[in-house]
């Protein structure tokens, strides 16, 4: 499924245009992005949870020469489905 497909059913279930519901999905990814850049957790009940974890400097191996180099600490964005999203797969 991508956006159009999503926005497409969205339209659907709320009985607006495809037009409207694009709207309303890449306003609410927006402000998705937007937190979990802030740092926030996001929770959406009954879907899961997006956190940013950090990562922290590790060595590793580049595998093309198998040489130890080190890992630059980062930050990822995790997701944890809620109890009622996993009953339902």
């Amino acid at each position: 499924m991508n956006t159009k497909d999503l926005a497409k059913q969205v339209a659907d279930q709320l009985g607006t245009t495809e037009k409207q519901a694009r709207e309303l999905l890449d306003a609410a990814l927006n402000a998705i992005g937007q937190a979990a850049a802030a740092g926030d957790e996001i929770n959406l009940p009954g879907f899961g949870k997006f956190k940013v974890k950090s990562m922290s400097e590790r060595s590793g191996r580049n595998p093309a020469t198998g040489e130890a180099i080190t890992i630059a600490p980062s930050k990822k964005l995790t997701f944890t489905p809620a109890k009622a999203l996993k009953d339902r797969l």
